[in-house]
């Protein structure tokens, strides 16, 4: 797969006055043009700080964000103008996201002026019209002229998903962008999203912490699943929900309601140690997951930290053990 955007080894810290954490931690993560994949894990695990070291609205603190093949960090004029029109953010708040005291019309004419992609008042009337229905906020003139209270949670949201249209995108990240809306129409926006992937080739990150939503979402790609700023495992969709490589990932999967009480009652449960997440200012030595893990191996997991490595079935984990069950060898670790 010919990477179209990619994060190498991309670390993100942040100073407080309690200390340095970090947020992000080694992450590489390569996607492909019109690829449909989740990021998951619980709040705090740095989901949304990976889509915004993707988005370039973060800078990274160690390794590199490539565009096309380009450190985009050490890129300038046109090449960087390209790379902030091309990579776009929808954020999970619609209610915050769009300013309230502009009408629709005026949200997604302000990017289409500015890009140059519209010189009149007719042009961009027209291709703001042409967003709406793109969207599905039909027919267009009933959404045009109004503000941001008028409209509902997912009209908000598909809104600021053809406001990230506006200039052509090839990479969305979509930071949780169905969780504030409505669950019935939580369906309706990601076939959306999907929707955009297949017929325009555009290349969409979704972030959540719910991985029934994730399952859905990337039935046909793949899901990253992080843990106190490392990806642990990744995989693509149905390998990772049918047999999770990390106890993780297992304990996720587990998690995940069912409509059908037989199967709930059949679900093997995964057992944790602890309930309690540690601090990002005091990880614990060697792997992050160990104090929690029923998996944990003293001597091993408690002291070497796992590195992100291929296992048979196309797949990435971070995980000693798993590592070796599935390949018969020990894992390569940095202390």
């Amino acid at each position: 797969m010919n990477a179209l955007i990619e994060l190498d080894h991309v670390s993100r810290t942040f100073t407080t006055p309690a200390g340095v954490i970090t947020a992000v931690d080694s992450v590489s993560l390569a996607l492909g043009q019109g690829e449909a994949m989740c990021l998951v894990g619980e709040s705090g695990c740095g989901k949304t700080t990976t889509g915004r070291l993707l988005t370039g609205l973060l800078r990274p603190s160690g390794g590199r964000l490539l565009y096309e093949g380009k450190d985009v960090w050490l890129t300038k004029g046109a090449d960087l103008a390209r790379f902030r029109r091309a990579v776009q953010l929808v954020h999970q708040d619609p209610y915050a996201s769009l300013n309230p005291t502009r009408t629709v019309f005026q949200t997604l004419s302000a990017p289409l002026f500015r890009h140059k992609k519209a010189s009149s008042q007719r042009q961009a009337l027209s291709a703001v019209t042409e967003l709406l229905q793109r969207v599905d906020l039909s027919p267009p003139e009933n959404f045009i002229a109004k503000y941001p209270h008028q409209l509902s949670g997912g009209q908000r949201q598909r809104v600021a998903i053809a406001r990230a249209l506006t200039v052509d995108p090839k990479v969305i990240v979509a930071d949780e962008a169905v969780s504030m809306v409505d669950v019935s129409i939580r369906i309706s926006l990601l076939n959306l999203l999907l929707a955009l992937a297949k017929e325009f080739g555009v290349t969409i990150v979704l972030i959540t912490h719910d991985l029934a939503v994730a399952r859905y979402f990337a039935a046909r790609g793949r899901i990253g699943v992080m843990y106190l700023g490392r990806m642990v495992e990744l995989a693509d969709t149905e390998a990772l929900v049918t047999d999770p490589a990390h106890p993780y990932s297992a304990a996720l999967i587990a998690a995940i309601p069912e409509a059908d009480p037989d199967i709930t009652r059949s679900k093997t449960r995964v057992e944790l140690r602890s309930a309690e997440i540690p601090s990002l200012l005091r990880l614990p030595p060697g792997c992050s997951f160990h104090p929690r893990c029923p998996l944990a191996e003293a001597g091993l997991c408690d002291v070497l930290v796992p590195e992100l490595l291929p296992i048979p079935g196309s797949r990435e984990v971070a995980c000693h053990v798993a590592v070796r069950e599935r390949t018969g060898q020990r894992a390569a670790v940095t202390v």
